[in-house]
């Protein structure tokens, strides 16, 4: 879930700080050290770990945090806006399910 995020932003010349899921938190340091291997100039990227309400808060409460993207649930989503809203940073929520379908009309369902 990271590099999707990752790719476009740094293609577009920013730093990212992605902060990993509170169950998975050794995963986002296994991708730190890919972003080491492959030669990222020292603070390109910077993850950090931590629970949601307190690392994930102070992250998005940051001055310097022009845009927040949140992948999880609803109720957490909710709070992540409003936390946004107040310094109006742009956001992007994804909250909903992992495999989206768009059904035609013509689909036979059977």
């Amino acid at each position: 879930m990271a590099t999707w995020k990752l790719g476009p932003a740094l293609t577009c010349g920013n730093t990212v700080v992605p902060k990993s899921a509170e169950q998975t938190p050794f995963s986002i340091l296994v991708l730190g050290d890919l972003v080491k291997k492959a030669g990222f100039s020292p603070g390109v990227v910077k993850f950090i770990n931590g629970v949601g309400a307190v690392a994930g808060t102070a992250l998005v409460n940051h001055p310097l945090a022009d845009k927040v993207a949140f992948t999880r649930n609803t109720a957490m989503a909710s709070i992540i806006m409003r936390l946004a809203a107040k310094t109006l940073k742009n956001f992007t929520l994804e909250t909903g399910g992992k495999s989206p379908l768009v059904v035609f009309g013509d689909t036979e369902m059977e």
